[in-house]
C-alpha cells in the first residue's frame, strides 16, 4: 500500500513541500548517498545532448542548479532554471553567484504550465524531475509545446530496473538503507517517497511509449550503472 500520492495536485504540493524542507541537505545527500556517482550521471546525460554556444535551454526541476550551472560552464549558452521549489532555487541562485555567473534566470514555476512562448527553446532538460509530476502527459505536451522544431529533450531519471539483479539490488538500497541514513540528516518522508516513486514510475519501455505518443520522435534510451539510472533523449 503506498504511503503517498503518486499523482494530481495533491502530489504536487506534497513534492514542492519535502523539496523546501530538504533543500540545505540536498547537495550533500545526494553526494553521499550515491557515493559521487550522481556527479558522473549527470555528467553523461549533459554529453548526451549535443550542445552548442547558440543554444537557449531550460532546465526544469533545475533543483540547486546544478545541471544548469555545469551546462553554462561548459557551453557557455543561455540557460534557464525552473523549479517549483523556492528554497532549491534560493540555492541555485547563490550558488550561480559564487561561480560568477549572473545571466542565469532561476524561476519559480509548475513544469505543467510553463511560463513561455511556443518553440522558444532549442533543448529542455530535466533531470530527477519528470517521476515528481502530477501528469506526466501535461508535463511532456508542455515541454514538446516550449521546444523548437527539431529541439531535444533529455530525461534524466530512476526508472524501475528491468534485470532481476538490477531490480533486487536497487530495492534493497532505496527501500532499505537510503531512508535509515537519510533520516539522519533530513526529512525522512523525502527519502521514504523516493523508492516508492520509482515503484510508481514507468519502465525504460513504458517511458519511451509515452514519448512517441507525446509526438516526440527519436526516442533513445540508455541505462547506467545497472539500470539504476537511464537517460532518454527525444527530439521534437
Amino acid at each position: 500500500m503506498n504511503e503517498f500520492k503518486h499523482k494530481g495536485k495533491d502530489k504536487k504540493e506534497f513534492v514542492k513541500y519535502i523539496f523546501n524542507d530538504i533543500s540545505r541537505s540536498y547537495d550533500f545527500l545526494n553526494h553521499f548517498l550515491s557515493g559521487g556517482v550522481d556527479i558522473i550521471w549527470r555528467r553523461k546525460f549533459i554529453n548526451s545532448l549535443g550542445f552548442s554556444s547558440k543554444d537557449k535551454v531550460l532546465d526544469v526541476a533545475t533543483g540547486t542548479g546544478d545541471v544548469a550551472l555545469t551546462i553554462k560552464k561548459k557551453f557557455k549558452c543561455e540557460v534557464i532554471g525552473l523549479d517549483i521549489s523556492a528554497n532549491m532555487l534560493e540555492i541555485a541562485k547563490q550558488k550561480s553567484k559564487k561561480n560568477n555567473f549572473h545571466d542565469i534566470d532561476f524561476i519559480e514555476g509548475d513544469a505543467e504550465n510553463l511560463p513561455f512562448d511556443d518553440n522558444t527553446f532549442d533543448k529542455l532538460v530535466i533531470s530527477y524531475g519528470f517521476r515528481n509530476l502530477g501528469d506526466f502527459e501535461k508535463g511532456l505536451s508542455e515541454f514538446y509545446r516550449v521546444l523548437k522544431p527539431n529541439g531535444k529533450l533529455g530525461i534524466l531519471e530512476f526508472l524501475q530496473p528491468k534485470s532481476s539483479f538490477a531490480s533486487k539490488l536497487f530495492k534493497l538500497y532505496f527501500n532499505n538503507i537510503l531512508p535509515r541514513v537519510a533520516s539522519l540528516f533530513s526529512n525522512s518522508k523525502a527519502y521514504r517517497y523516493l523508492p516508492e516513486s520509482v515503484e510508481n514510475f514507468f519502465t525504460s519501455s513504458e517511458l519511451k511509449d509515452l514519448l512517441i505518443r507525446s509526438n516526440f520522435k527519436e526516442v533513445h534510451v540508455k541505462n547506467l550503472t545497472f539500470e539504476i539510472t537511464t537517460i532518454v533523449n527525444a527530439k521534437k
